[in-house]
């Protein structure tokens, strides 16, 4: 029996998540963190920020068409976009399928993350290089103070409210973020698990800051296999459109081959859990 290695990431303190590695493709620490890259027989390569996960090639599709397309099937025309972290790529995929986005601004922090993702996650990153694409390495938090009326959707793909991401997380932050949009606007975040208590207490902070700046704040889910819970949160903030009534059921005609999302999903994903919507509610009081 030769040696096996194995990546584990505690998702509290009780909890253990491990993913059995074939390869150490990458490793190297930026001015902001540390980032590693790894080969598995079962997830496929997948990435690695802090020690903490990020995306892997087998589940990325669940998060990135979550994020992506929900609010694309709700804005009836939305052709500048904002994408804030993000640098693997996958966010940028999903944009790049609609012929009607004409120009995506990235904004990521950590220039490393791009150059890794672009050299060791295709499967995210091989849009990276789109003409429609501008990359800003950038702090997210300030990019947008200095934006009014610019943008018809904000895509906020952050890493967890510590470290780097932790700003992306602010009151400052979401109002912002609801200046730089237009008058018809759309922001969406992800928004953690609401099922283990050190990831509930970001989540109901995340929604009480959005709902004092947005008219329309909800919440929506998703199973992704490999973060925390398995079940993950989203938010959706918008200045008109609400994110079922305002549902565009033409949005098949684009013809996107998604292998997660559609539109039975994107009605049902908004329908919550009891528990989850009490702990919302008791932020909202």
């Amino acid at each position: 029996m030769g040696l096996q290695l194995w990546y584990t990431e505690e998702h509290t303190e009780n909890v253990r998540f491990s993913i059995k590695v074939r390869n150490h493709l990458f490793s190297q620490k930026s001015e902001f963190q540390q980032i590693d890259i790894f080969d598995s027989e079962e997830f496929g390569r997948f990435l690695t920020i802090d020690g903490l996960m990020m995306l892997t090639e087998k589940d990325e599709f669940i998060y990135h068409e979550t994020i992506v397309h929900t609010p694309m099937a709700v804005h009836p025309n939305p052709k500048k976009i904002l994408v804030i972290g993000a640098g693997d790529g996958g966010v940028i995929r999903e944009l790049t399928r609609y012929s009607n986005v004409k120009e995506i601004d990235l904004v990521e922090i950590d220039e490393l993350v791009i150059k890794a993702s672009k050299e060791y996650l295709p499967q995210t990153a091989n849009k990276l290089n789109d003409s429609r694409v501008t990359v800003h390495i950038q702090d997210g938090l300030k990019f947008v103070r200095s934006k009014v009326d610019m943008y018809d959707l904000i895509i906020v793909d952050s890493t967890d409210p510590i470290g780097p991401g932790e700003g992306l997380f602010t009151r400052e932050f979401y109002g912002n973020c609801f200046n730089a949009l237009n008058d018809d606007g759309i922001m969406v975040n992800q928004h953690e698990s609401p099922f283990y208590k050190n990831t509930t207490l970001a989540m109901q902070r995340a929604h009480k800051r959005i709902k004092e700046s947005f008219p329309i704040a909800k919440v929506y889910q998703a199973h992704i296999p490999t973060y925390p819970s398995g079940y993950w949160l989203f938010g959706f903030a918008s200045k008109k459109y609400h994110p079922i009534d305002n549902l565009n059921l033409k949005w098949e005609d684009n013809e996107i081959a998604t292998k997660y999302y559609n539109l039975d999903l994107h009605k049902g994903s908004f329908a919550l859990p009891n528990y989850v919507k009490e702990l919302l509610k008791n932020e909202e009081k």
